[in-house]
């Protein structure tokens, strides 16, 4: 497995169990209770949806280009936030390694 696909692989595996977690102990909308303080917490819950909003511009035609269904990326995107992102990543990279050519093996001929 190469690095780029571990990578992405580990970081979507950690941070879906983490967010399990925290779903767990605070609930579905918790994170609403945090970004209603003001503050910081409306910055990051903003500076998420930015960023999502962006990642999504970037993902549909991405997934287009690379033969991708969108839509339940979209979906994920609105109900889980970045583990959505992230399972389009997997899924991308996936692809994109099944994909690329192997270069050719040399063998050595005997004369």
């Amino acid at each position: 497995m190469k690095l780029r696909l571990f990578s992405v692989i580990t970081v979507f595996v950690a941070f879906t169990i983490y967010t399990v977690f925290v779903v767990l102990d605070h609930g579905y909308t918790g994170f609403l209770e945090l970004a209603m303080t003001g503050g910081w917490g409306a910055q990051v819950f903003i500076d998420l949806c930015i960023a999502l909003l962006l990642f999504t511009i970037w993902m549909v035609p991405d997934a287009r280009e690379h033969s991708i269904p969108f839509l339940p990326y979209v979906v994920a995107i609105l109900t889980t936030g970045s583990v959505g992102a992230l399972a389009y990543l997997v899924h991308r990279t996936l692809k994109e390694e099944s994909t690329t050519p192997r270069p050719a093996r040399h063998t050595a001929v005997a004369s």
